[in-house]
């Protein structure tokens, strides 16, 4: 197994973005805006666009990323994430090989794996070379209302690989803590902020939970 102690990457801790299923481009583009300043980074995901969609909001969001500073992360697809220059990738159970993603997208891609409440699956990830490993959800989840449920001694014993960890799913600036307490290095978080009333606030207060 690793040696326990992670080195940092260049991206650093703190609040793990994640797009919202907006058909309307400009809108989400504006919300992005918005907010990307309190984020560390920023992963497309859009369950619900099709092909052509996903291409158009993925050209406003890469500049835009570049512009701040913010790594960008296309979900499940390495090939899109290829054609955009996309900083990397999240893959989960059924994306593919993060062997191959690398291949792919280079030495330095970010190649993020969900690991769910899995610790094998962590461990198989991290021999594979995978950037950070994902675990959740830890709490109940609007996004993902079936999710498995993973817990605090899970993100504890994930330590063990020396990845960086992220925790997903129903996490609030309340309950954040405790995660970041149990090792927790990124909070990823869609509703929490985009269906905030005050988004800007809302991603201001999950940022500062890592001061």
């Amino acid at each position: 197994m690793p040696d326990a102690t992670a080195v940092a990457p260049a991206w650093g801790r703190g609040l793990y973005l994640i797009t919202p299923d907006d058909a309307d481009t400009a809108r989400l583009i504006r919300r992005v805006e918005a907010t990307i300043g309190a984020a560390t980074l920023l992963q497309y995901r859009n369950k619900a666009a099709d092909a052509a969609r996903k291409r158009e909001q993925l050209a406003l969001l890469r500049p835009l990323c570049a512009a701040r500073g913010v790594p960008l992360i296309v979900n499940d697809d390495v090939a899109l994430a290829a054609e955009f220059g996309a900083d990397g990738v999240h893959l989960g159970e059924h994306d593919g090989d993060p062997r191959e993603a690398r291949e792919r997208l280079g030495t330095d891609a970010i190649v993020g794996v969900s690991c769910y409440d899995d610790l094998a699956r962590a461990g198989v990830a991290a021999k594979a070379g995978t950037s950070y490993i994902a675990f959740g959800a830890f709490f109940p989840s609007a996004t993902k209302p079936n999710a498995r449920r993973a817990t605090l001694d899970l993100l504890r014993d994930s330590g063990a690989f020396g990845l960086p960890r992220v925790a997903i799913g129903g996490i609030t600036p309340d309950n954040a803590p405790a995660l970041i307490d149990a090792g927790a290095d990124l909070i990823a978080v869609v509703g929490g902020v985009f269906d905030a009333p005050d988004p800007v606030a809302a991603a201001a207060a999950y940022r500062r939970c890592f001061d």
